[in-house]
């Protein structure tokens, strides 16, 4: 098959593409578990095999996909004329930034591969964990697993041979049940990644799942019978789940490069962020550390490589507030570069990605993490608030067209008071404009604090595209922030 990729490489050459490359998925698995209210919900298991293949002529993308590698060479050639017929309508010629020609491989760092583990087995854990959920206030409850696996082969034009071999797991619970209201109330926890550790079904029968179940039980009686979170402005303290969701959408898809320009405008919106704001725009205050890294390990954001074929990289987006950098790949920066008169970008940075072989790869989110701060463990954050909120776990999100402002409801909060945790209150929500927001940021908490959260439905593009990333997140401090009530 790689000699096959190869020669149809050299044919798209031969007859006029300026550049190509093919994505090889030999094995696409996925495997999906779950209960709903102590029955088998779901048992599905999927795999498939098939490649993308796109082509740059004339200074236009073509793109064309198959599950049939025996139509390979046809594939490759209705690319090329999807190609030579956007390069009519083109209004900026594509020009591919610089990159480096490699052969190299990636593979997911997996103990246990759940592809070995028995469908027995994951049942056996899958109930284990449900009956942790069942209590008399609980009248809806749920778990699942997803297991997924890739074996990909990528090469181009200029030379590249690149294998990757990605692992995910997830699981998540979920229980709820009616409040003194009559209204339903939910808590629910999905497993986050040790960036120390490995991905693989080590992750579900870790004993901590345990604990959480219980944990989250507990904390729902609570909040059937909790005060309603009051109207007022106040510090507030966000938990790492909700850290994730404030960073995914007022950092993470305000920065993708393809929104600023413009491209995403019908369907997902722009961007309040122009060209003329790199390097020196205030986009939040001086704790603000923000990169997008390909990196992090054991995340679902980090495969080695882009669908570029370039290497994931650690690239600062904002430095002490500043905004320094966005998300980037090889077709984008010389466009942005030319209509900002100037040099912005001088790299990709390792952000082009698609959700699967049958999609065009665009600019996606891999990792957007806050770095930690100095301001303590969570104890001490809560200790510095006289008046204040913390909240966790996302219950519904709206935000701006352009990412300009937000408003979040979550699962639970803690009303603080005098530095301490007074009572839980129910139905709490925040909200804001992104910048004032992200200037109001008072404390960031240290390692301690710091989690890698996982983020499996990020949905962009047309056709629509879910991609799987994550956030390495510290609890953060905000002051003066509007919250309220969800009715």
């Amino acid at each position: 098959m790689q000699k096959k990729i190869a020669d149809i490489l050299d044919s798209l050459l031969a007859m006029g593409a300026s550049y190509a490359d093919i994505r090889w998925h030999q094995d696409d698995w996925l495997q999906s578990l779950s209960t709903l209210k102590g029955i088998l919900h779901q048992n599905s298991t999927r795999k498939r095999q098939g490649a993308g293949i796109r082509v740059l002529c004339d200074g236009a993308w073509g793109f064309s996909s198959t599950e049939n590698m025996n139509t390979l060479a046809d594939t490759a050639k209705a690319a090329l004329e999807q190609a030579r017929s956007a390069a009519q309508l083109r209004q900026f010629k594509i020009e591919l930034s610089p990159k480096e020609t490699l052969i190299s491989e990636f593979q997911t760092h997996t103990l246990i591969d759940p592809r070995t583990v028995s469908l027995e087995d994951k049942m056996k854990r899958l109930f284990e964990l449900d009956q942790l959920l069942r209590a008399p206030e609980v009248d809806l409850w749920s778990v699942s697993f997803e297991f997924y696996h890739r074996s990909i082969y990528y090469a181009d034009t200029e030379g590249s041979k690149i294998w990757r071999k990605i692992n995910d797991v997830a699981a998540s619970l979920d229980c709820s049940g009616i409040d003194i209201d009559g209204l339903r109330q939910k808590r629910s926890f999905e497993i986050y990644q040790d960036i120390n550790k490995s991905v693989g079904w080590e992750n579900i029968i870790d004993q901590d799942l345990n604990v959480k179940a219980s944990q989250l039980v507990d904390q729902l009686k609570e909040i059937l019978k909790a005060p309603q979170c009051e109207q007022e402005t106040c510090d507030l303290v966000i938990l790492n789940s909700m850290m994730a969701l404030q960073v995914h959408e007022t950092i993470g898809h305000a920065l993708e490069l393809d929104r600023i320009l413009g491209y995403e405008l019908s369907y997902a919106g722009g961007s309040h962020v122009n060209l003329d704001d790199f390097d020196h725009k205030v986009f939040g205050s001086k704790k603000l550390n923000a990169r997008a890294d390909g990196t992090t390990p054991n995340s679902p954001g980090t495969t080695g490589f882009d669908d570029d074929g370039v290497p994931g990289r650690n690239v600062v987006l904002i430095d002490n507030g500043i905004l320094k950098n966005a998300l980037t790949s090889r077709s984008t920066i010389n466009e942005a570069n030319t209509l900002a008169k100037r040099k912005i970008f001088d790299q990709s940075g390792g952000a082009n990605r698609a959700e699967s072989y049958r999609h065009m790869p665009i600019e996606r989110m891999n990792n957007i993490n806050l770095d930690p701060g100095n301001d303590g463990e969570l104890e001490e954050l809560i200790s510095k608030v006289k008046n204040g909120l913390m909240v966790e776990s996302p219950r519904s999100w709206s935000i701006g067209s352009n990412r300009e402002n937000f408003h979040f409801a979550c699962e639970i909060g803690w009303k603080i008071k005098d530095g301490k945790i007074s009572h839980i209150v129910r139905n709490p929500t925040y909200g804001g404009a992104s910048i004032p927001f992200w200037n109001s940021l008072k404390y960031v908490g240290d390692k301690s604090t710091w989690r890698l959260e996982q983020v499996y439905n990020c949905g962009k593009g047309q056709p629509n595209q879910i991609m799987r990333l994550g956030h390495g997140v510290p609890v953060c401090v905000f002051e003066n922030v509007q919250v309220g009530s969800e009715s």
